[in-house]
């Protein structure tokens, strides 16, 4: 056989291999949610295994990570291809709020939805006597890891009420289950997480000791003057012992992606999750009060073309 031939047979032969390994890729999905003993964690987990059964090629994985203003900079660095956070701290990302953590606008994220909303749940023991937010002043409270969304919700809300950290006996900057074993062992009085209802390590806490929840009445909501904070309510009887409404802060978390994501594993990224919400309410309950009619509304960032086409089709946008 001639050299020239050899060569051309060796260069089809090579070519095959790699366009048989281009369509053979992959699929990466890797998804940012929160602390093991929050709600994005299991949700994430929700999703991965609906991705890993739905999307072919695809190979799931679920981060652990200390959640809104991490999850947002790591999606801006194309190390992560969806992730959960929290309406504020998204549109401080889009914004570029560098005492948010942003050192520069994070103009890469896109949006899949608006989902559930997190509930501000300010718990305190009961022996502590803590029982409206002015008896938190020389106290020792913890208010989530530092600049994560959970502690930006503390420090806008504190200031709404006309107080700062300085009005605190103690502060510590430490995530969800962390925070309940220290007010388990009396070594911290309150704790302020920003979570779905029925959170997991407020759970643990409420039935293993006599708990206190502190309300943030409607007047300190309208003073924090953002749209990303509405008033809600902590119903009756989401954890033991609580026996009344607790009027709070409610944030609309929402799923961000980024621009270099494909357009067809963002449409199918948001398909599976509104076709699968029931079993997706089987990860966590929060995931139950996630609605196709509201998921594209008042996102602060522009939503992913993928997404896009899904709702669509879905009939919620034209």
């Amino acid at each position: 056989m001639k050299l020239s031939k050899r060569l051309s047979l060796f260069a089809a032969a090579a070519a095959l291999t790699a366009s048989t390994a281009v369509l053979a890729a992959p699929t990466f999905i890797n998804i940012l949610t929160g602390g093991t003993s929050g709600v994005y964690y299991p949700i994430g987990v929700g999703l991965s295994q609906l991705y890993s059964n739905g999307i072919e090629g695809s190979k799931t994985s679920v981060q652990a990570t200390k959640a809104s203003v991490e999850n947002l900079n790591l999606l801006q660095a194309g190390r992560g291809e969806l992730a959960f956070a929290l309406g504020d701290s998204v549109g401080d990302a889009w914004n570029g709020v560098e005492d948010a953590g942003f050192k520069a606008p994070l103009k890469n994220l896109r949006a899949i939805a608006g989902t559930y909303n997190n509930y501000i749940q300010v718990v305190a023991s009961a022996d502590s006597g803590i029982k409206t937010l002015a008896d938190l002043k020389g106290k020792r409270i913890s208010v989530g890891a530092p600049k994560s969304g959970t502690e930006l919700n503390a420090r806008a809300i504190f200031k709404a009420a006309g107080m700062s950290y300085e009005d605190l006996g103690k502060v510590e900057f430490l995530p969800y289950a962390e925070s309940v074993e220290l007010i388990k062992n009396r070594q911290l009085d309150a704790t302020l997480q920003s979570s779905g209802l029925g959170m997991a390590a407020i759970r643990d806490l409420a039935t293993t000791m006599p708990v206190t929840f502190v309300a943030i009445p409607a007047e300190v909501v309208e003073k924090i003057g953002s749209p990303a904070y509405q008033a809600g309510v902590i119903p009756a009887g989401t954890y033991d012992g609580q026996s009344a409404d607790v009027p709070t802060v409610a944030i609309t978390n929402i799923l961000v992606t980024h621009s270099k994501v494909s357009d067809e594993v963002a449409y199918q990224m948001t398909k599976l999750m509104f076709d699968n919400l029931e079993r997706l309410g089987t990860a966590h309950s929060a995931a139950k009060d996630i609605k196709l009619e509201t998921a594209t509304q008042n996102l602060p960032i522009p939503l992913h073309p993928g997404a896009e086409r899904f709702y669509k089709e879905a009939g919620v946008l034209k």
